[in-house]
């Protein structure tokens, strides 16, 4: 059992879904104490994002200089680590509807054809199924599929779009929301977050 955990918030140690990632991941070695882990953070190690000069060398057409060279390494070793994953557990705070940028990037580098992907005349199929996806999501306010904003929502609705176009369908989300509304709500979500942590970890 390999796990890959992932953060992306720029909050540090005051950063909700970095706590709720650890507690999943703690409840996932607690079910699989023989699991190895692999911690990636996006934060203070960011993957850079594509450039131009990232396509032209996956076309071959691209002089690769040492820094270039460097970060392909960067980006190949992201890839590796994903594919070898059987669980993926992903902080992923909402930043301004969406996700973090550097969170994208890590998802820009995961998007490979002939590797997550591949293109046939019927169309896509995802080549990374049998993965599990465990999302910690949290987010200052409420933008459920029952409230009036959830058009705004492109946090997560992108996270199971992107990892179901990689083939991947057992995506779970562990939410924290309401978090900028009030120490009594951000204690309340979290609260939440933790009860689902232990029906999934049941």
């Amino acid at each position: 059992m390999n796990l890959l955990h992932v953060d992306s918030s720029i909050l540090g140690p005051g950063s909700v879904s970095r706590l709720i990632s650890a507690e999943i991941i703690a409840a996932e070695r607690r079910r699989h104490p023989e699991a190895t882990v692999t911690y990636r953070d996006l934060a203070a190690e960011p993957v850079g994002h594509l450039s131009g000069a990232h396509l032209a060398a996956a076309q071959g057409g691209a002089t690769q200089t040492p820094a270039l060279q460097r970060d392909l390494a960067a980006g190949q070793a992201a890839l590796d680590e994903f594919l070898a994953a059987d669980v993926v557990v992903i902080g992923a705070p909402m930043y301004n509807f969406s996700i973090p940028s550097q969170l994208k990037a890590w998802i820009d580098r995961l998007a490979v054809a002939g590797k997550t992907f591949r293109y046939t005349e019927n169309g896509p199929i995802g080549l990374a199924g049998g993965k599990r996806i465990i999302v910690a999501s949290s987010r200052g306010g409420y933008y459920g599929p029952e409230t009036p904003v959830a058009f705004l929502d492109h946090q997560e609705n992108y996270l199971r779009g992107v990892f179901g176009f990689f083939g991947i369908d057992d995506v779970t989300f562990i939410r924290a929301e309401g978090i900028a509304l009030g120490e009594d709500r951000r204690a309340e979500a979290i609260a939440a977050a933790r009860r689902d942590i232990e029906k999934i970890a049941a």
